[in-house]
């Protein structure tokens, strides 16, 4: 027998695996956080910071992760966190620039100066959306499992199912659609389609829910993070150690162990030792959880198959110098291309914690040397367009699809960018600094955190309309008993906000499983924050 043993070992960084392994801590099970290959957002080059994806915290006015940090104790000190946008997001597409602003009023007069023809029903769809949106928080807030697995759970959570606006008949579904103005589309789907984990085609009535829901994380007040998604992962891992928690980021999971179908264990990389564990979750896809199970013999496990991708999230990090940055540009923009062939970008303007070492704006202080700031725009690739994962070479194709696009938008791009990379397509760093283009190898960004092959891009995952309330793609719970997964990939639909709800059901299956800590977990409500 081990002479290690933890109640719950999580595997992955992703924010639902740090939230249920933050949940699980506070609520006194003994939690040990394993890495196990997660990349950080940042990496860098020669002491450059650049990102490996675009990040956005829309998850926090979610009940989701209102309840998180209620249950931290910390809803202040998060709150304290933030900075509101204003605005909050900006659509670009060569016609015209619209603003999206929080002040109702400014909001109106962008509407008046963009698309006056078209503005009471715009805001006759925002007062829609509000009313959806303010229903399907009632139901979120409930505590249940998203997908359900048991009959119990199938009773509690298909009763909230069928409390969910959109979905609650499908027969009275039919035909029924939020109606947008045909010059606003983009600014309502965009944003939407890229705060997804899945395919959301609008003209399938299955994808109204999630359209309305992830629009409305853009436009519910949105905040951002200074530090972005590094921000999140550090106070997340802070709280989780402050709970008596061992966070190892940098540390594999060699193998899972199980006994007569159930979880028993595990072996981290490099120990000779088994570490006990009654549950494992992770924040992978089944078919990943299962590679790592050692002596799998069951039929079920074969049944298993890889989720249908349709895209790919690739990135791509730009440092700039900020002659070029118009006063007026979002911390987060949605461009158009000008020709047919172009893709749509997402483009974050990158921040970075507040800290006496980087000053009160919290510039990183390579960037402030070259007077410049750091891009990461993003495009939804369809599968097979951005190189697979461990490519090398000069393929820069995929690259060059979105550099086209902020070349539409930007037409001194070129002259002010200082360097240009992706982890994504294995292809050679691009430095500008110093007038010539100069091709880095990628072994320059190995001391940084960067790696010598392309890297994989983010799935963004088909079928999820044939799921549960079209919403879910996998089950949390999988064919070995206690193995448990929050991925992506269970409610994909949803973005972030689902990888909380997923993170909130395997907490609660956990829980459940030890009565006392049930109990104690229900007489904890009185002492923290309600």
């Amino acid at each position: 027998m081990s002479s290690r043993f933890y109640d719950v070992v999580v595997l992955g960084t992703r924010i639902g695996a740090l939230a249920s392994a933050a949940l699980l801590a506070r609520r006194d099970f003994r939690v040990l956080v394993l890495g196990h290959g997660a990349l950080p957002a940042t990496y860098r080059f020669d002491g450059l910071p650049l990102r490996r994806r675009a990040f956005a915290h829309l998850a926090a006015p979610t009940p989701a992760w209102r309840r998180v940090v209620a249950e931290l104790a910390q809803s202040q000190a998060f709150k304290r966190r933030l900075r509101p946008l204003d605005p909050m997001l900006q659509l670009l597409d060569g016609r015209r620039r619209l603003e999206l602003a929080p002040d109702p009023v400014l909001f109106a007069r962008e509407l008046e100066r963009e698309l006056s023809d078209a503005r009471g029903a715009i805001e006759e769809l925002y007062a829609r959306l509000a009313r959806l949106n303010a229903q399907i928080d009632d139901v979120f807030e409930q505590d249940a499992v998203w997908p359900p697995g048991t009959f119990w759970e199938r009773r509690e959570t298909g009763r909230l199912r069928d409390a969910l606006p959109l979905l609650a008949d499908p027969r009275a579904r039919r035909g029924e659609s939020l109606t947008v103005d045909a010059d606003y589309r983009a600014a309502f789907e965009l944003p939407a389609q890229f705060a997804s984990h899945a395919r959301l085609d609008p003209l399938d009535d299955a994808a109204l829910l999630p359209l309305a829901r992830l629009h409305g994380a853009w436009t519910r007040g949105v905040a951002e993070l200074p530090g972005d998604e590094d921000e999140l992962s550090a106070f997340l891992m802070e709280r989780i150690r402050a709970h008596g928690g061992d966070v190892r980021p940098q540390e594999w999971c060699e193998a899972i162990l199980h006994k007569r179908g159930k979880v028993a264990g595990v072996i981290v990389e490099g120990d000779t030792e088994i570490t006990g564990a009654s549950f494992v979750i992770g924040d992978r896809p089944l078919v990943k959880l299962l590679d790592v199970v050692r002596d799998l013999e069951d039929a079920r496990i074969d049944e298993v198959t890889s989720p249908p991708v349709a895209a790919r999230r690739f990135a791509v990090s730009v440092v700039v110098r900020t002659a070029l940055v118009p006063q007026a540009l979002a911390r987060h923009s949605f461009l158009r291309p000008a020709r047919a062939d172009g893709v749509d970008v997402h483009l974050h303007r990158a921040t970075f914690p507040q800290s006496a070492a980087l000053g009160p704006t919290g510039t990183e202080p390579a960037l402030a040397a070259l007077s410049a700031e750091l891009w990461v725009a993003e495009a939804l690739l369809p599968e097979g367009v951005a190189p697979p994962q461990g490519s090398t070479g000069r393929d820069m194709r995929a690259r060059e699809l979105l550099l086209a696009t902020l070349r539409d938008h930007f037409p001194y791009f070129d002259r002010h960018a200082l360097v240009i990379d992706s982890p994504h397509d294995g292809a050679p760093l691009i430095d500008l600094r110093h007038g010539d283009t100069v091709l880095v190898g990628r072994a320059a960004t190995r001391g940084g955190g960067g790696h010598l092959e392309a890297e994989g891009a983010e799935p963004i995952y088909d079928g999820v309309a044939n799921g549960y309330a079209g919403l879910a793609l996998e089950p949390i719970r999988s064919p070995i008993e206690h193995l448990l997964q929050v991925s992506p990939s269970v409610l994909p639909a949803l973005g972030q906000e689902g990888e909380l709800i997923a993170a909130w059901g395997a907490a609660r299956i956990v829980t459940r499983s030890d009565r006392q800590k049930e109990k104690m977990r229900r007489e904890m409500w009185s002492k923290i924050e309600i």
